[in-house]
């Protein structure tokens, strides 16, 4: 006989495994739960939802594309056009700390001559950046989409910054319009070996941590999201806590310090905040397409060297290796940071202005 079973509507995880069966975190499992249960009666979106909405937002259609972008002009009469490029998971939400130091330094303590006018896009697939105009949206061809509007905004030079899955769109559009890019700055920057003779010679100790450390680069994640994103989206589609699970586990991941919980490096509200517009919009799977267009569907033939200027900030936790981003890149600005992780708009966003500042400053 099958006996009575019965699910409770308030539960909001799956049921832990034992201590001793060593199969289970339960220190961020039990954080993850907590989480979850503040999402479901102590966070307000509406207030997040305000502050996202103080900044001038807008949606336009480029070469079939649907594409929501923040435009945040600065006062500043000489400030240089920037475009921000998020990563995954992110989204817009990412670089709230940022725009003001970015666009009006004169009212941070900085320098006037340091202003931005800010374009900060959904890239396709994420956000209100949907749906995807099809099959094949790999990083050069969202590049050329940015290029399209950047056209459209009437920006003619300008510069670009790009994290993580952003890191690969925006040498990109220096690749497509060098004449148009002023430089492209990278933070959470991933590089590769590439099966030249001689790759590893010479690598410093902190390289070969970084090495060690890329072979073992949250696999499982990768994989889902570079074979199968459309299987994995039914299930975070149909449940907001696994679409939670599945994105803080990142944040867990590669926030700084790695011991620590992803709260202790950003407000949890802003996390939830960057979770809540994923659910909302139903982004699990376009979101992730990406890494299928850039790892399942490439065809890995031999890179295009970048020759526009390119700065690299390096995190405490990022993986770059200098001597294959240099490979990549005609890189003029390398800074080892010291601090922050994988998340440096949220983690620290003062850093990333100050390096963003420095790196253009000379390229005016």
């Amino acid at each position: 006989m099958v006996p009575s079973t019965s699910r409770s509507s308030a539960e909001l995880g799956p049921r832990l495994v034992s201590a001793d069966g060593g199969s289970c975190d339960h220190r961020r499992a039990r954080s993850l739960q907590e989480l979850a249960e503040h999402w479901r009666t102590g966070y307000d979106w509406r207030v997040h939802e305000a502050a996202l909405n103080a900044h001038p937002q807008f949606t336009t259609t480029v070469d079939g594309q649907n594409l929501h972008f923040l435009h945040v002009r600065s006062p500043e009469p000489g400030a240089a056009p920037l475009l921000l490029l998020h990563g995954w998971p992110g989204g817009v939400v990412d670089f709230l700390d940022v725009i003001g130091p970015l666009t009006d330094p004169r009212a941070h303590g900085g320098d006037p001559a340091d202003a931005f006018h800010l374009v900060v896009p959904s890239l396709p697939g994420f956000g209100f950046s949907t749906p995807l105009a099809g099959p094949g949206m790999n990083a050069a061809r969202m590049a050329g989409i940015l290029l399209q509007l950047m056209e459209k905004l009437g920006y003619d030079r300008f510069g670009v910054q790009g994290c993580d899955t952003g890191s690969w769109v925006a040498p990109q559009l220096g690749k497509q319009a060098p004449e148009r890019v002023l430089g492209v700055h990278l933070n959470a920057l991933i590089t590769f070996p590439v099966g030249e003779e001689g790759e590893f010679d010479g690598l410093t100790e902190v390289e070969q941590r970084r090495w060690e450390s890329m072979q073992d680069f949250n696999d499982g994640y990768l994989q889902c999201n570079s074979k199968r994103p459309q299987t994995v989206a039914y299930g975070l589609h149909d449940s907001p806590v696994g679409q939670l699970a599945w994105i803080v586990e990142k944040f867990k991941e590669l926030t700084e310090p790695e011991a620590g919980l992803p709260e202790d490096s950003i407000d949890r509200d802003r996390i939830l905040t960057d979770v809540t517009l994923y659910w909302l919009t139903g982004t699990a799977g376009s979101a992730a397409q990406i890494y299928y267009e850039e790892i399942s569907a490439n065809d890995w033939s031999e890179p295009q060297r970048g020759t526009v200027p390119t700065g690299v900030l390096v995190s405490a936790h990022d993986v770059t290796i200098r001597r294959w981003a240099e490979r990549d890149h005609d890189v003029v600005r390398w800074t080892e940071l010291g601090e922050g992780g994988h998340f440096l708009a949220m983690e620290a966003p003062g850093a990333l202005v100050e390096d963003v500042r420095a790196f253009f400053r000379e390229l005016r």
